[in-house]
């Protein structure tokens, strides 16, 4: 443990990738100075879409929404400070009562510092991105069209520090230490548990690229999450680049003493302490295609699996696979204007969720669910 706090106090490099990059700024066009230093960026982060949607067959809503609009600040001091933070304007800013880190749950993804001690050691102190692994999960949300049913109730911004070792200019070690949750304990896990006397979440995190054609993020996680009570957790995110053309297979796979998710935990209900269950189990895989066949135009395809169980039985739950929640999604985008990430969409996702006998007998039932989006997304820099 000593050797991860140590070790654990760099920049994630999750979710750090600006889709901007390079591009001019929304201040240069306006008062037409290039700025020439980099301490400074202001971006403001959209996705806006007209929604379709159908549940079982039948029209539920059809509405515009603004799916995310987060601001984002960063820069650095000098060569080795730097500092980040980026919050959703769409989300409650209020502290969470008993909460670890005395922070919003849901609105401040990222606030904190970078150390760059060389080209080969850097850190990162405070709210953060956990350093799990997987190219979905790695990207930044506003271009996610739908995450997996997993990676969909996870909470993933966490308070804590991350050590950062550069290897090579193709390997990249991560080394994190951060708070377990950052809402309360019965908002979390229910009533019934009590809180571990240290609630982190350990992540080991390995980035690799060989040749710019085949790239790696491999993590594997162990979390307290109360007393008694462990989850553990694995991402393998495999990633193929051929010119215009990029594919990604993500692996998940997560093994918890108590129902984080609290996906099965709804589908039989909580237990007897007013909890969730516990010994939850989880397997999520996401395989994404995208060619970019003109500058202008790009289609996508992606599919989605989740299986969801209980990996014990306790004498009420049967131990075994309670549902598998499918996903399928295809897309059309379009970049109007040359060296800009601003992009126009038209996608369609389609999800259903087939539950087993065993879901059934808690009063369970197959149902499907489709959207049609028509939307933008853009990273905007405003400075």
């Amino acid at each position: 443990m000593a050797m991860m706090l140590c070790g654990a106090m760099t920049a994630s490099a999750q979710q750090d990738k600006d889709a901007s990059a390079g591009e001019q700024s929304l201040f240069e066009k306006v008062t037409n100075i290039e700025k020439k230093q980099d301490n400074f960026h202001l971006l403001l982060n959209l996705n806006n879409s007209f929604d379709v949607n159908q549940g079982n067959g039948e029209l539920e809503s059809a509405k515009f929404n603004m799916h995310e609009i987060r601001i984002e600040a960063k820069g650095k001091v000098n060569d080795t400070f730097s500092f980040r933070w980026r919050q959703r304007l769409n989300r409650s800013n209020a502290p969470t009562p008993d909460g670890l880190d005395n922070m919003p749950a849901t609105s401040i993804d990222i606030a904190g510092i970078g150390v760059k001690f060389n080209d080969v050691v850097s850190m990162f102190l405070g709210k953060q991105c956990a350093a799990y692994g997987g190219f979905e999960y790695d990207t930044n949300p506003i271009e996610i069209y739908q995450y997996s049913d997993m990676l969909d109730n996870m909470s993933i911004f966490l308070t804590g520090a991350t050590l950062q070792l550069q290897l090579s200019p193709d390997h990249q070690l991560q080394l994190q230490a951060v708070d377990s949750r950052s809402a309360s304990m019965s908002d979390m896990y229910g009533e019934g548990y009590e809180q571990s006397k240290v609630p982190l979440v350990y992540s080991v995190n390995w980035n690799g690229n060989f040749g710019g054609v085949l790239s790696t993020r491999w993590s594997y996680s162990i979390m307290s999450q109360a007393k008694g009570y462990q989850s553990h957790y694995v991402a393998l995110g495999n990633q193929l680049k051929l010119n215009n053309f990029d594919a990604f297979l993500d692996v998940m796979y997560m093994r918890e003493g108590i129902d984080r998710e609290g996906i099965v935990s709804r589908i039989v209900g909580n237990n007897a302490l007013g909890g969730h269950q516990n010994d939850a189990e989880y397997l999520s895989m996401v395989l994404k295609a995208q060619y970019r066949f003109n500058p202008k135009w790009s289609v996508f395809a992606e599919g989605m699996l989740d299986n969801e169980g209980f990996s014990k039985s306790n004498g009420v739950i049967e131990k075994g696979k309670y549902r598998t929640a499918y996903g399928y999604l295809a897309g059309l985008e379009f970049y109007p204007i040359k060296n800009s990430n601003l992009h126009f969409y038209l996608t369609y996702v389609g999800r259903h969720y087939s539950y087993t006998d065993r879901a059934k007998a808690f009063g369970a039932d197959d149902y499907s669910t489709n959207r049609i989006s028509l939307g933008y997304i853009w990273q905007l820099p405003m400075f």
